[in-house]
C-alpha cells in the first residue's frame, strides 16, 4: 500500500519536527522545509498528496507558495498559521486553500484535518453524468463543471463548485452547517465557522444581484443554509 505523501512548510522548528513526528506516526510520509521558495521547487519536482502550509515564511510568503501551487495543481493545501484575521482566512481561501488552522492548535486536530482532507480527495465522484443543477438564475452542469449565472459562465472554485452543488442537490430545503462540512470538506464541525461562512459569502457574490440582502442562498439562523426555490 502506498503512503500519502505530504509537504510540510514550516519555518518554526519545533512546529515542523513536531508536524514530523505526528503525521510520520500516523503513517504518512513527510517531508519538511522551512523556506517558501524551497517549498515551490519541492513540490514541482517531488508533488506530494497533501501540502500543510504556514503564511509567515522566509523568502517567498505562504500566499504566494500557495499561488505557485494553485497554477499547476489541485492538491488539498492546509493552511496553518498564527494570523486569524477576516482577512486572512479569506485571503487564504480564495486562493484555493481547502482548510485553515490557526496557531495554537491540538495535533490532534490538525491530524483529523489532514485525514479528512486526504479522503476527501480520495472519493470517488458522488454526482452522475450530465447532471445539471438549476435554482433561480443558476445553472450548473456537474459533467462539464461549469456554472451558469443569468446565462453568463461564471468561475467557481473547487470548493464553491462543491458548495453550490450540495446546496442546489437541496433547493428549498435546509442544508445543515455539518453536513456541508462534511460534504464538501469531508470533516467534521471543528467549531470555527470561517471556512465555511467566507465560501458561502463568496457564493453570494457571485450569484446574488445584492450579496449583503442576499434572495437565494438564505441563512437559516443557527442550523445552515438553502437555495431558496422562490426569492424572498
Amino acid at each position: 500500500m502506498t503512503l500519502a505523501s505530504i509537504l510540510v512548510v514550516e519555518d518554526e522548528e519545533t512546529l515542523a519536527e513536531s508536524l514530523r513526528y505526528n503525521l510520520a506516526r500516523e503513517g504518512y510520509e513527510v517531508t519538511v522545509v522551512g523556506d517558501g521558495r524551497k517549498a515551490v521547487d519541492e513540490h514541482r519536482r517531488e508533488g506530494a498528496d497533501l501540502v500543510v502550509l504556514d503564511l509567515m515564511l522566509p523568502g517567498l510568503g505562504g500566499l504566494d507558495v500557495l499561488k505557485h501551487i494553485r497554477a499547476s495543481s489541485e492538491v488539498p493545501v492546509v493552511v496553518v498559521t498564527a494570523k486569524d484575521t477576516e482577512a486572512d482566512v479569506v485571503a487564504g481561501l480564495e486562493l484555493g486553500a481547502d482548510d485553515y488552522v490557526t496557531k495554537p492548535f491540538s495535533m490532534r486536530e490538525l491530524v483529523s484535518r489532514v485525514r479528512a482532507a486526504l479522503r476527501r480527495a480520495a472519493r470517488a465522484p458522488r454526482r452522475p453524468d450530465s447532471l445539471v443543477l438549476e435554482g433561480g438564475p443558476v445553472a450548473l452542469d456537474a459533467d462539464r463543471h461549469e456554472v451558469r449565472v443569468g446565462g453568463r459562465l461564471v468561475d467557481f472554485r473547487p470548493k464553491e463548485f462543491e458548495l453550490l452543488e450540495s446546496l442546489l442537490m437541496r433547493r428549498g430545503r435546509l442544508a445543515a452547517r455539518r453536513t456541508l462540512l462534511e460534504e464538501v470538506w469531508g470533516m467534521p464541525f471543528f467549531g470555527d465557522p470561517k471556512t465555511l461562512d467566507v465560501h458561502i459569502r463568496r457564493l453570494r457574490e457571485k450569484i446574488e444581484k445584492d450579496p449583503r440582502s442576499p434572495k437565494w442562498i438564505i441563512t437559516v439562523r443557527g442550523l445552515g443554509y438553502k437555495f431558496a426555490d422562490d426569492p424572498r
